[in-house]
């Protein structure tokens, strides 16, 4: 079993919705230019991706587009309720 190390100093843990000590990790590594988002369960972690540098822009924009996405359903889900 692999040991926990720390986020860097540009991180973030975002906590799986099911529980059981499931949680998302995302990490700068400016060493390498890129962003590691990493999957853990208990502390172990399961998995890495690896996104560079020059790509995250288009991450956050698949973010925003769905979230945009999400709040224009609950407006319709909205309207037709009432």
């Amino acid at each position: 079993m692999a040991a926990v190390r720390p986020l860097p100093r540009t991180g973030s843990v975002f906590l799986d919705a099911r529980g059981d000590q499931r949680a998302l990790r995302v990490s700068w590594h400016d060493e390498a230019d890129l962003m590691v988002v990493s999957i853990w369960r208990e502390n172990v972690c399961a998995a890495t991706f690896r996104l560079a540098a020059d790509d995250v822009p288009d991450l956050i924009d698949s973010l925003v587009d769905a979230m945009r996405q999400r709040g224009a359903s609950q407006s319709m889900r909205h309207a037709n309720a009432v």
